[in-house]
């Protein structure tokens, strides 16, 4: 009994002290970046349009009768659509509650004009296209203007950060670092400096690295995100060697407790 006792003790000790390991220190934002004030010259990609997106399209004129010549290009939700633009159904491609969804084939379906290819085009190219066809198709119209915004933009950020998952915001601009922010930031566990961000062009997907802790951060094509994008925190070796020695510590606390219990039941049926 005395050598059980011994075994476990030592066993114990064992665990303890291999968990001690001393810890990596892991780099945080930016700790890389000396300088006080940098001088950059700040660049924001030109969002582009991509199947599931949500559009708000309003179609304005200088014409002296706009509530006849304007409004049969702003018609409400209930035209061409089953009124839920959250879901590609009957709906999907057509004017609903809140706008246009972009539906699989990369098209909407405007009023008085008809289906329009708006995948991989800019607002200012698809505003353009619209005017084309409005001038093709109406006299009424006097110099038209077209405004287009994004409804939903959104990125997705999963791993070791606070909650994971959507990022919504009402604008039209996004950064690595505010997105994290958003989710709640990195875990300790989580690493700064390999963040992969999952991005889709043109039906393409790519994959990018960036480094939270580097000078580079800002020069970065993936600091300022895309609509859709996907941002991926990995978790730290450290991160993995814990969840190993969870693991081996339950089997050992299994392999103690059988060969407790099992000394137990020799002690009395011996």
């Amino acid at each position: 009994m005395k050598f059980i006792r011994f075994s476990v003790l030592f066993s114990f000790t064992v665990w303890f002290l291999a968990s001690c390991a001393v810890q990596q220190k892991m780099p945080y934002y930016l700790e890389n970046v000396s300088d006080t004030t940098t001088a950059i010259n700040s660049t924001f990609p030109e969002l582009r349009i991509q199947k599931n997106d949500l559009l708000s399209i309003q179609v304005y004129s200088a014409s002296t009768q706009p509530q006849i010549s304007d409004a049969y290009y702003n018609l409400p939700a209930a035209a061409g659509s089953a009124g839920n633009t959250g879901q590609q159904g009957s709906g999907a491609g057509s004017a609903g509650n809140s706008g246009y969804l972009v539906d699989v084939n990369g098209n909407i379906e405007y009023p008085r004009i008809g289906t329009l290819h708006v995948e991989g085009l800019t607002k200012l190219q698809l505003a353009d296209l619209i005017k084309k066809k409005i001038n093709e198709k109406d006299t009424v119209l006097i110099d038209p203007s077209v405004i287009i915004r994004f409804l939903n933009y959104k990125v997705t950020v999963l791993g070791q950060v606070g909650h994971e998952g959507q990022v919504n915001v009402p604008g039209e601009r996004l950064t690595i670092l505010e997105a994290i922010g958003l989710a709640g930031g990195i875990t300790d566990f989580g690493k700064k400096n390999d963040v992969k961000v999952v991005r889709e062009i043109n039906g393409r997907r790519e994959i990018g690295t960036i480094d939270l802790s580097s000078k580079d951060l800002f020069s970065s094509p993936y600091y300022n995100l895309l609509q859709n994008d996907y941002v991926i925190v990995y978790p730290t070796k450290q991160k993995a060697k814990m969840t190993d020695e969870t693991i081996v510590s339950r089997r050992i606390s299994l392999a103690l407790s059988i060969i407790t219990a099992t000394a137990f039941l020799y002690n009395i049926f011996r």
